[in-house]
C-alpha cells in the first residue's frame, strides 16, 4: 500500500488552513494531491488530512472527472453539494453500473470497499473520513502517481 501523507504536504497552500467554521466563499482551495486524477481541486474544512483523526474535505470536479477504482483504508462519506457524482462499487469503472447522486446526495463506502467514480457536469462534494487520507488503487497502472 502506497503512503500518502507525503503528497499532502506538496504544493498545498491549504494543509494548515482548517477552520472550525467556515463560510463556502472564505474556503482556501488549491490543487488536489498526486494521489488524485489531474483537475481536482480540494480544500480543508476541518482536520488534517495527512494525520490520525477526523478530516473534512470539500472537492471539485471539473465536467468529465473520473476517479478509477481503488479504496481506502478508513470509511469514507461523501455529500454532493452541488452537480453530479456517479459511484460504483466494484473493481473497475463502470459506466453502466453505478448510482447517480445529485445535489443533497449522501454515499458511504466501508473501509477497503473497492469502488470509483465519475462526474459529468461536475460537482462539489463533501468528504468526511479518518485520516491520514490514503487511496489504494485497484490497478496500480491506475495511480497518477505512477504517471
Amino acid at each position: 500500500m502506497l503512503k500518502t501523507t507525503v503528497a499532502f504536504c506538496i504544493g498545498l497552500a491549504f494543509a494548515s488552513a482548517a477552520q472550525a467554521q467556515v463560510n463556502s466563499q472564505d474556503l482556501k482551495w488549491g490543487p488536489a494531491p498526486a494521489m488524485f486524477p489531474k483537475g481536482a481541486t480540494i480544500a480543508v474544512l476541518s482536520g488534517d488530512p495527512t494525520k490520525a483523526g477526523l478530516t473534512t474535505l470539500r472537492m471539485t470536479m471539473p465536467p468529465g472527472y473520473q476517479v478509477p477504482a481503488h479504496h481506502h483504508p478508513t470509511t469514507e462519506y461523501v455529500t454532493v453539494i452541488s452537480g453530479d457524482l456517479h459511484l460504483g462499487m466494484g473493481d473497475k469503472l463502470d459506466m453502466t453500473k453505478a448510482a447517480a447522486l445529485a445535489a443533497g446526495g449522501f454515499a458511504e463506502a466501508s473501509a477497503g470497499m473497492n469502488h470509483y467514480a465519475w462526474s459529468q457536469d461536475g460537482a462539489v462534494l463533501q468528504i468526511h473520513a479518518q485520516g491520514p487520507l490514503e487511496i489504494v488503487y485497484v490497478n496500480p497502472m491506475d495511480d497518477p502517481r505512477k504517471k
